[in-house]
């Protein structure tokens, strides 16, 4: 009857051990995680209205030909291109194609819906 009793002990013991040593395995994932969104979310600048970036690719085209445009806002509630290119939405990275006919000069505005705004331009030069 001991001897029942010493191994029930033994194996909750184990068990025991176990749950405890996956819990804090669990709780150094979640505690790596959180430290590695926040690092993230730093280097997008946080919860300040930034835009991350804004180009062209490639900046020159030939007449009839394509270009990439890129951008990428941090806590924007609304972005607009001018000229109006396309429908935009907020995004960290989103690239769309233009066709301009002559060198034109794209405008990014991005707002945070609580009156704070940011600018950057861009050209895109067009050789006939």
């Amino acid at each position: 009857m001991l001897a029942i009793l010493i191994a029930a002990i033994y194996d909750g013991w184990i068990f025991y051990s176990r749950w405890s040593s996956a819990r804090e395995l669990e709780q150094e994932h979640k505690t790596a995680e959180a430290d590695r969104d926040r690092k993230t979310i730093e280097m997008l600048g946080g919860d300040q209205l930034k835009i991350l970036n804004f180009y062209a690719s490639p900046p020159s085209i030939r007449a009839g030909a394509q270009s990439l445009i890129c951008f990428g806002v941090n806590s924007a509630k609304n972005v607009r291109i001018d000229p109006p290119v396309e429908e935009l939405h907020p995004a960290v990275s989103r690239c769309f194609q233009v066709a301009p006919r002559h060198d034109t000069e794209y405008t990014l505005t991005a707002d945070d819906g609580r009156g704070h705004s940011v600018k950057q331009t861009l050209q895109i030069r067009v050789t006939h």
